[in-house]
């Protein structure tokens, strides 16, 4: 990864940023809505606090990480280690740091990371989400059609390399 991106543990201090860094996902789709401001930003704090509940407890030994730029907070990196396989669940950056190289820095990490142990890495993707070019190109396939999503899989060159 670049020299000044670091990652730590999320604290309960983070949730206002992790909120807003979440509406930041949904923005697109909200801007289709007849809705006020208020309802829209309510319906993202449920959407979020629901979200980070399913992933806190359907997870509870993965690494939720905050993607710091310089010490500031810019993203997320949810990893589940599983003994058969590496989850992402979840990757998210704020929308002036997309399509910089960092969310490709940070994919090609957690691969290292399980070319090393020779363990496959698979990630939900919703079949509009921009960041699909960058799974493709790093060498994930589509393995299963969820509807919204695509369960997809990268696996590791023979030899763990």
């Amino acid at each position: 990864m670049p020299g000044s991106i670091t990652l730590r543990p999320i604290a309960e201090a983070d949730l206002g940023f992790l909120r807003r860094l979440y509406g930041t996902t949904r923005a697109d789709e909200m801007s289709l809505l007849d809705w006020t401001d208020d309802q829209k930003d309510e319906f993202v704090r449920f959407q979020f606090e629901a979200q980070h509940a399913y992933y806190t407890e359907q997870f509870p030994e993965a690494s939720f990480d905050l993607v710091l730029e310089d010490g500031e907070p810019i993203g997320r990196l949810y990893v589940d280690r599983r003994p058969e396989e590496i989850r992402l669940i979840d990757i998210a950056l704020l929308p002036e740091k997309r399509r910089g190289g960092i969310g490709g820095s940070l994919m090609r990490s957690v691969l290292d990371e399980a070319a090393a142990a020779s363990l496959p890495v698979q990630i939900h993707v919703e079949r509009n989400n921009p960041a699909m070019g960058l799974y493709r190109r790093l060498g994930f396939e589509s393995v299963e059609d969820q509807g919204v999503y695509y369960l997809m899989k990268w696996t590791p060159p023979a030899g763990g390399d």
